[in-house]
């Protein structure tokens, strides 16, 4: 049986457990992102490359040591640099010692025959029957850790006590790990937002509403975006993600094909300010940017990687947004050097701004005392 590994990517590694132990594969999951994890990929990758790629190399030769002995992984297209991942690491690890082999996946859209080969050399249950399996079990489980997730941001900044929150979360994280059946994964899922719903909330008059927009890894993975997710939720601010991992399954495998106008929602939004896919989810930063703005959102995030080109082009257009739509956004570039007090302190002063914003403008039209939120 080949043992295989992949990189973090959030949570993602709960679902994909489940789908490659279905199809007859061994996962070897590498350790949660650490220091040690970042230091190991920094060192082999060239020094310019995105910040991905090297945590991504760290996970790898994390894996590699636990007796990983194949790296599966998305492939891409477009201008993002992330369809060369595949190639660019596979030489790193060579040329360093670690001839492992690649299983790089690309989306059906682009080459379907091409993928179903590669199905049937490296899967050892590839039968319809089996895939139907695997696939319906690892999508029950994104879609958990979605639900999930996006009740704990609503709940944790009106939470008496924020740490309960987190600890549910990860409570829930452990048990749907371990759930292999359709109904244990339902009843777990059922506990965990039950006991969301059951946390002793202290309600507020009003809240800040914050939108985390930028390159996927950097919102999704949150070992590097230093839990900016918890964090901002523990200032009270109910903070919305715009990319969640089966909103990303469901776009590329299924809408990519069955509906392939699905961008098309992002591109009118963006087309004042950014007139061509730029790769990533450069236009899709844009969009959002646009959207919170109508939709009278008080903050926007931006999380990007160094170097990364689809978020640097979107960062020349954010400023036109923000001015247009009188929305404040807030662009956090994270790298190997980045560290959690400095992206708390940017935060903090980026919160108490909007804070200020709203008792002005509640003074200003006679209402109610704006009250701060909690620390401000």
């Amino acid at each position: 049986m080949l043992r295989v590994t992949f990189a973090h990517i959030g949570n993602s590694y709960i679902p994909l457990r489940a789908l490659l132990s279905e199809l007859g594969l061994e996962p070897v999951i590498p350790p949660l992102v650490s220091q040690r994890t970042i230091a190991l990929g920094t060192k082999l990758a060239p020094e310019f490359a995105c910040f991905p790629l090297k945590v991504n190399l760290g996970n790898y030769l994390e894996a590699i040591e636990a007796g990983a002995e194949g790296i599966f992984m998305a492939g891409g297209v477009g201008p993002c640099r992330f369809g060369y991942y595949g190639e660019l690491q596979r030489q790193i690890l060579k040329e360093n010692g670690y001839d492992i082999e690649f299983l790089v996946f690309e989306a059906p859209k682009t080459h379907p025959l091409e993928l179903w080969e590669r199905i049937r050399k490296y899967f050892p249950r590839h039968r319809l029957f089996d895939m139907a399996r695997a696939i319906r079990i690892a999508w029950l489980k994104a879609e958990s850790l979605d639900r999930v997730d996006r009740l704990a941001n609503r709940i944790r900044p009106q939470a008496i006590d924020p740490e309960a929150v987190n600890r549910l979360q990860e409570r829930f994280y452990q048990k749907l790990d371990q759930a292999g059946l359709t109904v244990e994964i339902k009843a777990v899922t059922s506990q965990a937002l039950a006991e969301l719903n059951a946390v002793k909330i202290r309600p507020r008059p009003y809240s800040l509403k914050m939108l985390l927009v930028g390159e996927i890894y950097m919102v999704m993975e949150p070992r590097v975006n230093f839990h900016i997710e918890r964090m901002l939720g523990e200032m009270g601010v109910e903070v919305t993600r715009t990319i969640y991992f089966s909103d990303w399954v469901r776009d590329q495998l299924v809408f990519s094909i069955v509906k392939p106008d699905w961008r098309r929602k992002f591109e009118l939004l963006a087309r004042p300010y950014l007139g061509n896919f730029v790769g990533g989810h450069g236009l899709e930063t844009v969009a959002h940017t646009v959207e919170a703005g109508v939709n009278r959102w008080n903050g926007v995030v931006q999380l990007a990687p160094f170097t990364c080109m689809p978020e640097i082009v979107a960062m020349q257009a954010l400023p036109k947004v923000s001015k247009e739509f009188g929305i404040p956004v807030l662009t956090l570039i994270i790298d190997e050097h980045s560290a959690e007090a400095g992206i708390r302190t940017r935060l903090e002063a980026f919160v108490d701004l909007l804070a200020h914003r709203i008792r002005r403008k509640q003074s200003k039209a006679g209402g109610r005392r704006f009250e701060a939120l909690s620390g401000y």
